[in-house]
């Protein structure tokens, strides 16, 4: 298994129209240690009908005052914007990522020259639109919120109808709520599509609140964690709630890379910093009491004590019953 694990910081829509905000979005995402920090591209003409309801976390994060078009409009950055925060990323040492809904925009971050493309949940079954992304062909990570195995089979099959290979396609299991309650996590599903998609990059978009969730799903072999992050949680906006803060990011990063440290390479065997310890704290097999040569070792007067320099007890079966070849005084190594 690939213990490695990518981080994207998802600013999303959290700059809230603000250029400025964004840009700050950007020095925090690189002061956490993230691996990309990802916005999102659309003109919301092209991504819902003015008439497109609000969904209910979206109503109760901006109020039902006004339409889900409305929402969207406030929230969009101009095209203009993209090159200079891409820029700004590479000052930074940070991946630009962008998440376009619909292929003009996807043509626009083609031409910024965005290494890596992410297609949300929502438009995991918009098939023509996956086929255009694979023949761009670069690397494509797809969230998977609200489907089925099916589903995700469709979008993958696209995928590699124009030519995308397996090992250049990212699954990211994902609940899509906001925030997402733990126990429709159901963080194993990782393991399900893991088998379904042999050759596949498994990952994690996370919607829960706090880290516990992500540093789990690190834990469980997630390569790709994708998680929103806030200047400050209780600005104003759909997606704050349920966002990590700058420190909260930091902090979940630090975990993610030590739980995948920590998951090694499953082979069992002594570590480097083990086998001096193995002097201290494993046993010998010793005199217990005053054993004169020619005298049966027996449990009466044979003991297993530290330090393990002697005879591991692991041969006491065949040291009982055998004469002692020299005399021993308590305490000795047999």
């Amino acid at each position: 298994m690939n213990t490695s694990c990518t981080v994207i910081a998802e600013a999303g829509v959290n700059h809230n129209g603000s250029l400025d905000l964004a840009y700050q979005l950007i020095d925090a995402a690189a002061a956490s240690g993230a691996d990309y920090v990802k916005f999102q591209t659309f003109r919301a003409e092209s991504l819902v009908t003015r008439r497109a309801p609000k969904a209910e976390y979206q109503k109760a994060t901006t109020g039902d005052a006004d339409s889900q078009f409305d929402m969207l409009k406030r929230l969009e950055l101009p095209r203009e914007a993209f090159g200079g925060l891409k820029k700004y990323c590479e000052q930074k040492n940070i991946e630009f990522m962008s998440t376009p809904f619909d292929l003009d925009a996807a043509h626009f971050l083609t031409d910024l020259g965005m290494k890596t493309f992410k297609v949300s949940s929502g438009d995991l079954t918009n098939i023509p639109f996956i086929r255009e992304i694979g023949r761009i062909g670069r690397p494509v990570i797809l969230s998977s919120g609200m489907a089925t195995l099916g589903e995700i089979e469709d979008a993958v099959i696209a995928l590699e109808d124009v030519g995308l290979p397996i090992g250049k396609i990212t699954l990211l299991h994902c609940t899509t709520e906001y925030p997402a309650p733990p126990d429709e996590v159901n963080l194993l599903a990782m393991n399900t599509i893991r088998a379904a998609f042999p050759g596949a990059i498994i990952g994690y978009s996370d919607h829960t609140q706090g880290i516990d969730i992500p540093v789990a799903a690190a834990a469980l072999g997630a390569q790709v964690i994708e998680k929103h992050f806030t200047l400050d949680r209780s600005m104003e906006g759909p997606d704050h709630r349920a966002s990590l803060e700058p420190g909260e990011l930091t902090a979940m990063i630090e975990s993610i890379h030590r739980v995948t440290r920590a998951l090694g390479d499953g082979r069992k065997r002594p570590t480097t910093s083990e086998i001096p310890n193995r002097l201290i704290a494993r046993k010998s097999i010793v005199a217990a009491t005053a054993i004169a040569r020619g005298e049966l070792f027996s449990a009466d007067n044979l003991a297993v004590r530290r330090p393990g320099n002697g005879t591991s007890p692991a041969r006491w079966d065949e040291i009982i019953g055998k004469p002692a070849a020299r005399d021993y005084a308590q305490d000795d190594p047999v």
